[in-house]
């Protein structure tokens, strides 16, 4: 007796749990992410090599990485169209100050200054000013992309000083991982930057106070405020996030392609916006996870990369890409539309 009612437990237990699973949009991304990868695989020859994978994965984690903070941002029922330009900034500030002979250890805390600056202008804006966040963040974009070009004065960067070989492996290094059965695989650095942000992100969006609030302010903001959680310094504290991990994607992306244009970056908040949308987050506020943000990147990124193989032309990336966004907010809003129902 005690057998059989312990096996219905274990059985509920299972049944709810994939209840639970099905339920996700980031399971959903996770199997069509998967599936990707097997078609590919058995379609093209290159996809599944060591080399492609290691290219794929260090692709992705730049976009995964701004999405971490716009999924924080997307909680509370914002966006931040800035966060391209950032990146751009970010690398130029590293980039310029090396390049005149300042140490790689004092280069870097001034690009990320620079970023958290950023994104303390655009949450105080929003928070205390009450500007909307599309055209604080809008502005920014401009701003931004401006003092990059006035930076460098529009020119290429691609000598770092003594220290420059310090940030070429920090953004283009790897490390070799051994497995066992199989062959020795190399994870790139900023791989390894994207896991341990991930579980920073994730586990502050579920058990800390500030991850509680976010999902509060997204949920409902007038029942946050009425219940005493300090709306507007958490609202600056996101901007300011966002902007350090646009930050931090610039510093790795200028120490991966060894050379820094202010064109870095263009168009890569349409890319970020929607990998979080993809990965769940609702641009209404109040949902989204760490992992959604990963999984939605990597999906993109496996399209993009299967369009080179596959032989089409990259002029369509935009193409495919924008198609994602406009899907990605279709599904959101009948999902936001059928949990009313």
């Amino acid at each position: 007796m005690a057998t059989s009612l312990e096996e219905s437990i274990s059985k509920r237990e299972h049944v709810n749990l994939l209840s639970w699973l099905m339920s996700r949009q980031a399971f959903w991304v996770s199997m069509a992410a998967l599936f990707a990868f097997v078609i590919l695989s058995l379609m093209s020859d290159v996809f599944a090599t060591q080399q492609n994978l290691f290219n794929v994965t260090r692709n992705f984690a730049f976009v995964a990485i701004i999405a971490l903070g716009m999924t924080a941002v997307i909680i509370t029922g914002g966006i931040d169209l800035s966060v391209g330009a950032v990146l751009a900034l970010s690398g130029m500030v590293i980039g310029m100050s090396m390049n005149t002979g300042t140490p790689f250890w004092i280069a870097v805390p001034m690009a990320l200054g620079v970023s958290l600056f950023v994104g303390f202008f655009n949450g105080v804006m929003i928070a205390y000013v009450g500007v909307p966040p599309f055209v604080v963040t809008l502005g920014m974009l401009s701003i931004a992309r401006s003092l990059a070009m006035v930076l460098s004065n529009n020119r290429m960067v691609y000598e770092f000083g003594p220290d420059q070989a310090q940030l070429l492996w920090l953004g283009g290094g790897f490390i070799d991982i051994s497995l066992p059965f199989l062959d020795t695989i190399k994870v790139p650095n900023p791989v390894l930057f994207l896991i341990v942000m991930v579980l920073i992100t994730g586990f502050a969006f579920r058990w800390s106070k500030w991850g509680r609030h976010l999902f509060a302010i997204g949920g409902n903001e007038r029942a946050a405020i009425l219940t005493g959680i300090p709306v507007r310094l958490v609202k600056v504290s996101v901007y300011m996030f966002c902007s350090l991990c646009a930050g931090i994607a610039g510093i790795l992306e200028v120490g991966w392609l060894g050379t820094i244009t202010t064109s870095l970056g263009q168009g890569m908040e349409l890319t970020v916006i929607a990998a979080s949308v993809i990965g769940g987050a609702n641009l209404s506020g109040g949902i989204g996870t760490a992992f959604g943000a990963v999984v939605g990147a990597a999906l993109i990124e496996v399209i993009r990369n299967s369009l080179t193989l596959l032989g089409i032309s990259t002029f369509w990336q935009g193409t495919f890409v924008g198609c994602f966004i406009i899907v990605a907010v279709l599904f959101d809003r009948l999902r936001t539309r059928g949990a009313n129902d």
